[in-house]
């Protein structure tokens, strides 16, 4: 075991700043793969820090990738061919057996690759089409693809002009061109305390201050966003309204209308993101509806056609059209028309229609299932999503559950990477229910969640 003391950067949060130092640690090689951590309470003392600073620092290492942590072991350096169980990385290979709840994915089906197959037979036969693929197009996209676009999102609900919409290299893109187009370095963004990490990397990625806003089961506290505003509006809120991710909850309509009257009395923008897709029945009062001169809509076809497509579109007032097609352009000039192409001719089919309607019976299928086989623990989430949110017993931490259940051949994701700022971390699972082949698989993976919440947690002494 080392003695291993870090040396630490001077600015950020303690917790953030020793996982920083153990990062660079690793890299330097002062720190060797395999190698023992000091024990949490020992490196506390030396560092004259809380426990509680050290446990976040090592849950952070972790979740980057840097350090893996051994029920009754300890916590080690971990080996670069190693898997991380707290990734967010799509396209791992898994493992025969393994039952993979950790990704937030639509459920498979043949129609995906079928589907874009017969895209791209029908598009090779198409001359006119095959030449608009390889020319360069506008920033924004073809009028006709912006066209179609908006078309498609009228049919799922999401009434929007063709004039209004920019095409983008999925959600993330999205996220990421509208805080190049709307903040400078330094600036504040909100978002809920518990939010998607892409928009937690994004934020800092271009170098901004992110406060957490606190949330209930009705979704952000519009009050405490409100107390914020009077020290300190932020640039814009970041907010996820038919349903946070990783806990479900749905921003009530009063909390949205507050919430739009707070962006205007303190003149802060808004990103709704809508891609974890809900029928239009799910959902509430859009955004963008109530406050259009100030709401920026984000979407894309990740979780109803396929993430490999990377295809999204962004629905912003005209007034920022020009500094949104700057940015473009500065990133990569256009969104690569083939995938475009493909993307309006494969919603336009019916094949498409049939697998929306087949992933939402489905979803909410496993949705119930899932509930039903965890009837005994608190559990949140939309009737009709991929995610499900479950608050574990007293005594059981999720970083401990997650290493039992990886080690039994199920994965599932813990609150740490959705935390915005230093707040504590819930206590709590987010499980995936889409990503399993079948109903059988997903019910396989939720026996074992139920049998490893069946047992006692493990003895603190044996990390001593």
């Amino acid at each position: 075991m080392t003695i291993w003391t870090p040396k630490l950067p001077e600015d950020g949060p303690r917790y953030r700043r020793i996982a920083d130092a153990m990062a660079e640690a690793i890299t330097r090689g002062e720190l060797a793969q395999g190698e023992r951590l000091p024990p949490q309470r020992r490196l506390a003392d030396k560092l004259g820090v809380t426990i509680g600073t050290i446990t976040r620092a090592y849950a952070e290492a972790q979740r980057q990738g840097w350090v893996e942590s051994r029920v009754g072991s300890g916590t080690y350096v971990r080996h670069r061919e190693a898997e991380s169980t707290a990734t967010f990385r799509a396209g791992q290979p898994v493992e025969n057996g393994v039952v993979d709840m950790s990704m937030s994915l639509p459920p498979p089906h043949p129609l995906r690759p079928q589907g874009l197959r017969d895209t791209l037979l029908a598009l090779a036969d198409d001359p006119a089409s095959l030449q608009r693929a390889v020319d360069y197009q506008p920033e924004y996209g073809l009028e006709n693809h912006r066209r179609q676009l908006a078309e498609w999102l009228g049919r799922l609900g999401m009434s929007a002009e063709p004039e209004s919409l920019v095409i983008t290299q999925g959600g993330q893109h999205g996220l990421t061109l509208a805080l190049q187009a709307l903040t400078r370095p330094g600036e504040l963004v909100a978002a809920d305390a518990l939010t998607y990490p892409g928009f937690i990397g994004a934020a800092r990625q271009a170098h901004l201050k992110l406060l957490g806003v606190p949330l209930d089961e009705h979704g952000m506290d519009i009050e405490a966003l409100g107390r914020l505003c009077a020290r300190q509006p932020p640039r814009l809120v970041y907010t996820t309204p038919e349903q946070n991710n990783p806990t479900g909850a749905c921003l009530t309509e009063a909390r949205r209308e507050r919430l739009v009257a707070l962006a205007r009395e303190h003149d802060f923008w808004l990103i709704e993101d809508n891609v974890q897709y809900l029928p239009e029945a799910d959902r509430g009062t859009p955004l963008i509806e109530l406050a259009p001169e100030r709401t920026l809509r984000i979407f894309s076809t990740s979780k109803v056609l396929a993430g490999g497509l990377r295809i999204g579109t962004l629905e912003l007032p005209e007034a920022l059209l020009g500094r949104i097609g700057s940015a473009l352009r500065a990133q990569t000039w256009m969104v690569p028309p083939l995938m475009v192409e493909t993307t309006c001719r494969w919603i336009a089919s019916d094949a498409s229609r049939r697998l929306l309607n087949w992933q939402t019976q489905e979803l909410e299928a496993r949705q119930r299932l899932a509930r039903e086989r965890l009837a005994d623990y608190p559990t949140s989430g939309r009737e009709r999503s991929s995610n499900l949110w479950v608050t574990l017993p007293t005594g059981r931490r999720g970083s401990e559950v997650q290493e039992l259940l990886t080690q039994r051949g199920v994965r599932v994701s813990t609150p740490e990477p959705f935390c915005v700022g230093s707040e504590p971390a819930p206590q709590a699972l987010r499980l995936c229910l889409g990503p399993p082949a079948s109903r059988e698989e997903l019910d396989r993976g939720l026996r074992i969640i139920l049998e490893t919440l069946a047992e006692p947690p493990c003895s603190p002494w044996h990390t001593m």
